[in-house]
């Protein structure tokens, strides 16, 4: 698809233009950068050196999360680091597609994921005897390739979009990164049916997805009436992470892209908490109260420490 721009670079506003406050965000986003690819590998690592957590679908859902966690982080905030450092930014028009579709790659599989965890969680809970059944590690498979599948096809279509808008005046984006409404406002062209099709693809999938995880959780919850206390208590446990990393990864997408017009600002500071701060709490989430999480990375810490004693 041969791109109708000519605009050959763009000029990024960032999140300040104020030196001192870029000082500040430059310590508090590599803190951040380094916190996720930290905890994030760390749960990665323990789920596959542990062969108890890497049987159970629930974990290896849990370790293809955090990877991709991992890789959204990557593609977003080590560019907001560096620019910290320059009065002028830029990316070329290469690089911001690729961050475009990268971004979009990687969410739009975190999507697919993330659903599988709600259906994992639901045949665990409301169907318990046919779980090894139904939850085959073939199964679990074919959903990890069908997020690879579904974030690549929902990104190329981004691209596509993308590649349409006639870029032939201003190139500063009020932004820290190469995202969609950003580039309408650049385009020197009627966008109007373009809105359209970003709020089919992105906004429209999120409203869909979220609403099936509301309902599958729902009806988990729901169904917890027929178990005991501690069935109640141990369900509620289990499902309580995933229902709050749902809601801090889809709240903020649908506010963003479930709108026919997007506020540019308020976009940027929204955009903020879905590249940068959720995949830095999906690990605390989901290890702060995971007991099976907490002794596998004391385990597997404990055996690191004998091997480096050994040497």
């Amino acid at each position: 698809m041969q791109n109708q721009s000519c605009v050959t670079e763009f000029i990024l506003l960032g999140l300040s233009q104020t030196p001192n406050v870029e000082k500040i965000l430059f310590v508090i986003f590599l803190l951040i950068y380094l916190a996720t690819i930290g905890g994030n590998m760390i749960i990665v690592v323990t789920i596959i050196y542990s062969p108890a957590l890497l049987s159970s679908p629930m974990y290896f859902f849990l370790a293809f999360l955090s990877f991709l966690d991992a890789c959204t982080s990557s593609t977003v905030t080590p560019k907001i680091i560096i620019d910290c450092f320059y009065r002028r930014k830029t990316i070329s028009f290469e690089c911001c597609m690729t961050q475009l579709f990268t971004v979009h790659f990687f969410t739009g599989a975190e999507v697919i994921i993330l659903a599988s965890m709600a259906y994992d969680r639901y045949v665990a809970i409301c169907k318990p005897l046919h779980y090894s059944y139904i939850m085959t590690r073939r199964l679990c498979g074919i959903l990890v390739l069908v997020s690879w599948a579904g974030g690549f096809l929902h990104s190329i279509v981004q691209i596509i979009f993308t590649l349409q808008l006639p870029l032939c005046g201003p190139n500063v984006i009020d932004h820290y990164m190469c995202d969609l409404f950003p580039l309408l406002k650049l385009a020197c062209t009627d966008t109007h049916v373009f809105v359209v099709l970003v709020f089919a693809n992105s906004g429209a999938i999120c409203i869909i997805i979220l609403s099936l995880l509301l309902v599958s959780y729902g009806v988990v919850l729901f169904s917890l009436k027929a178990h005991s206390s501690e069935g109640r208590h141990k369900a509620l446990s289990t499902c309580g992470s995933p229902i709050t990393v749902v809601l801090l990864f889809f709240v903020p997408c649908i506010i963003i892209y479930a709108r026919p017009t997007s506020a540019f600002v308020f976009e940027k500071n929204m955009l903020i908490f879905v590249n940068v701060l959720t995949p830095l709490l999906n690990p605390v989430v989901y290890t702060f109260r995971n007991k099976e999480m907490i002794n596998a990375i004391r385990k597997m810490w404990k055996r690191l420490m004998v091997v480096s004693d050994k040497f």
